[in-house]
């Protein structure tokens, strides 16, 4: 999977901060959803890669139940986590469950499970 994802990371569109990242997100079907971070110079109207894979599986039909696990890749020594607006968008749409694998320039790894990321996290359920 890492080199897929360093392979991916090619397409990032990030020539502002110089910060590029890709994703694959895996269904239990074993289809492959696969992201990059767009970058524009209005930083609110770009995309992280994890949410340009978790939206494009959830246009194509694919639900909760479907998400398997989602890897990420950046080309620093960081291991990095997702965002706060990504982890908004995987709690909504993704199984508390669901792994996540990250990887770093040097092929280092840590994994973590979306709830211990989003502890009492805001959800559908507070909207009622």
């Amino acid at each position: 999977m890492l080199e897929e994802l360093k392979k991916l990371a090619n397409y990032s569109k990030s020539r502002y901060y110089s910060f590029p990242v890709s994703t694959i997100l895996e269904c239990q079907d074993g289809k492959l959803f696969r992201g990059v971070n767009v970058e524009t110079s209005s930083p609110a109207a770009g995309i992280c890669a994890e949410r340009n894979a978790l939206f494009q599986a959830l246009a194509m039909g694919y639900t909760k139940k479907d998400f398997q696990r989602i890897y990420i890749y950046n080309e620093s020594e960081n291991l990095i986590s997702p965002c706060f607006i990504c982890r908004q968008a995987l709690n909504d749409y993704c199984n508390p469950e669901l792994e996540i694998i990250s990887y770093n320039c040097s092929g280092e790894k840590k994994t973590w499970i979306l709830k211990d990321l989003c502890q009492d996290a805001f959800g559908e359920d507070h909207l009622k």
